[in-house]
């Protein structure tokens, strides 16, 4: 979708009331959750990490996500060395959901990194939503109201983590949404809850008896291109220098 000068100019009052509305009301939450008491994040251990796609799965099965589209997926990494120089190759068949085949190749270094959206604190989709249909809730998650969603694919692109899509049927941006329906009731994300290796934790780093805190403490965590400084929410330990 492309929109002209003119178009933009005339769908301003229309995003300023968009705004309004969304400022007005977190959407999915819980009614009796208060959003000033959590702010979430996600932690991924990849040396936990197996590759099985359960995640992806169950994602899939839990937010209704249409088939060669994902909100989550899992990278395989192999890096292997030939007369000096690194070799990296990375795939990710069907966004890893069906687990990968094994490889039998010597002397090859191989992990697997799940993905999604980092839910930054400074998220660059946020800033280039020309209604508002992108917008940060109070407790930290990035969320896509679809009611004002144009479908033009500015958060897309701004995305340096390749995290959204644009939905085949509704024309609306699309992408993780932390399982925002569930984190509000209590529970944990989809994702999480299926993890045979625990290998990822949903995180509240305004909880002060959240394990996250003493894991930050005694781990080296780091986040994904942490040079764009979005102030990522996504965890990582163990993180390869190969991952991208």
């Amino acid at each position: 979708m492309n929109l002209s000068r003119r178009k933009f100019l005339i769908l301003l009052p229309a995003a300023a009331l968009a705004w309004e509305s969304i400022k007005a009301g977190t959407p999915e939450a819980a009614p009796n959750y208060n959003v000033s008491q959590h702010w979430w994040a996600m932690l991924v251990d990849i040396e936990k990490c197996i590759g099985c796609g359960s995640c992806v799965r169950a994602c899939q099965k839990e937010n209704d996500v249409p088939d060669g589209y994902y909100r989550t997926w899992i990278e395989r990494y192999r890096i292997s060395e030939v007369d000096g120089v690194e070799n990296i190759q990375v795939d990710s068949p069907d966004g890893g959901k069906n687990g990968f085949k094994p490889s039998n190749e010597q002397g090859l270094k191989e992990f697997f990194v799940p993905k999604m959206c980092n839910h930054c604190a400074d998220s660059p989709c946020t800033q280039v939503c020309p209604v508002g249909a992108t917008f940060a809730s109070p407790d930290g998650v990035v969320l896509i109201d679809q009611k004002y969603c144009l479908g033009c694919r500015y958060c897309v692109q701004a995305c340096p983590y390749g995290c959204r899509f644009i939905h085949p049927e509704t024309n609306t941006a699309q992408k993780c949404t932390l399982c925002y329906h569930r984190i509000t009731q209590g529970l944990t994300t989809a994702c999480c809850e299926v993890c045979p290796t625990a290998a990822r934790q949903l995180a509240d780093l305004k909880n002060p008896k959240d394990p996250i805190h003493e894991y930050l403490r005694t781990h080296s965590v780091q986040v994904l291109k942490p040079h764009l400084a979005t102030g990522a929410k996504l965890y990582y330990n163990g993180l390869d220098g190969a991952v991208r």
